[in-house]
Formats: structure tokens, C-alpha cells, sequence
């Protein structure tokens, strides 16, 4: 019998000026390339769909594409003339969500924020409470091994005005064994619990923390 296929799937620049994902999305790639243990148990068990630059056209933009389109606002009707990159990726969810062969367990769409300090997220509000539970604990374990995620800065909330973003839209589509989430980070700083003063987010210290993760 054939083995259901798990499948992560993530996203990032979908709003093309929020450069600080793709240090994100090099680092999950770095990471699961590397020959550390958990990254070798990850692939073995785990396929990754990666799509580091979502916008490419509107890479001299912010948030929106070159014709003036803010992307994370289309999922639920994105338009191949029009959103090209997201109708594709779409169409490729919505297969693979389809697909009885296929578990997508995760969708994470990976945003910086301009105001906010750390890493943190938002999730999505469900009738069932017990599913609302299960959404929760994946940011609570990345708050504990990540300790530049904050957990109080973590929502969920089900507004309209986000309704037509990859997290809310999938949210909807996807059934309830997948996980959908939107992943910010800081464009400048963080703190660590108990510290008083920021640290900034350097490539280099994003490195060194790399490497120091491969040696334990």
C-alpha cells in the first residue's frame, strides 16, 4: 500500500518589500539541506513545497504586485491574467488537497512586520473548539525553541478585512488536519524574555545562530 505523502508548504514575499522573509525561507532551506539529523528524519518523512519570491514583479513595491494588486488579498479568486504566481500556487494547493494520496499538514506564509519586534503569528478562529486547541500548539512550540518568538504577540482572529489572505483562505479550504498560519518577523530587533534591550537581526548573527544549531 502506498505511504500518504506529508507535505509543508510555504510562501513568502507575497508582499515583495518585506525582505526579511526571505532570510526566513534561506534558512529553512539551509536547514533541511544540511546533514543534521532532524533535517535528514524531516525529508525522509516529510515532502517541502518552497516558494521563497511569490511577487517577483512587484519586487520594487511593498506590498503590491507590478500592476498594482496586493496578492494577499486574491486567494479567493485570483485571476491568471492578473495574479499569475498566486493562481498557480493555488491551483497546485487545491490539487494537492485533492489528492487522497496527499496530507498537506502545514501552510505557513512567511511576512515581516514594520512596527513589531520578534517572530510571531497569526492564526485562524474555528467553531470547534478542540481544533482551535490543535491550531495553538505550534506556536507555543516555537516559542519554546525559538527564543525570538513571542507568544504573546501571537493572534488568531478570523477578520474579514484578511479574508482573502493565504492563511484565512486556506484556513477555509483545507480540512481539519492541516495547520495554516502567517509567520512575521521583525525587519529590525528582538528580545528574549527577561532582556531589556533589543537585538538586532544581522545576517551574520542569523548565521552564527545557524551553525551554532548544527553542533549540538
Amino acid at each position: 500500500m502506498t505511504r500518504e505523502k506529508r507535505v509543508v508548504f510555504l510562501t513568502a514575499r507575497v508582499h515583495p518589500g518585506e525582505s526579511p522573509a526571505s532570510f526566513i525561507c534561506q534558512g529553512v532551506i539551509d536547514f533541511l539541506v544540511s546533514q543534521h539529523p532532524i533535517a535528514q528524519v524531516l525529508r525522509d518523512h516529510v515532502i517541502f513545497k518552497i516558494v521563497p519570491m511569490l511577487n517577483p514583479d512587484g519586487v520594487s513595491y511593498l506590498l503590491n504586485s507590478l500592476m498594482g494588486f496586493d496578492l494577499n488579498r486574491h486567494w479567493q479568486d485570483p485571476s491568471p491574467w492578473a495574479h499569475p504566481t498566486l493562481h498557480a500556487v493555488k491551483q497546485l494547493i487545491v490539487q494537492m488537497n485533492q489528492d487522497p494520496k496527499v496530507s498537506l499538514e502545514f501552510y505557513i506564509d512567511v511576512h515581516a512586520h514594520s512596527t513589531m519586534m520578534n517572530g510571531f503569528m497569526y492564526g485562524n478562529v474555528f467553531e470547534e473548539e478542540e481544533r482551535g486547541q490543535r491550531q495553538a500548539v505550534f506556536p507555543q512550540l516555537l516559542c519554546q525553541n525559538a527564543p525570538d518568538f513571542s507568544l504573546s504577540s501571537t493572534s488568531f482572529n478570523r477578520d474579514m478585512v484578511k479574508a482573502g489572505t493565504g492563511r484565512r483562505f486556506l484556513g477555509g479550504l483545507l480540512d481539519d488536519t492541516s495547520y495554516c498560519y502567517t509567520l512575521e518577523v521583525s525587519f529590525y530587533s528582538y528580545m528574549t524574555a527577561g532582556s531589556t534591550s533589543p537585538v538586532p537581526y544581522t545576517e551574520d548573527g542569523c548565521i552564527l545562530s545557524f551553525l551554532l544549531h548544527l553542533i549540538k
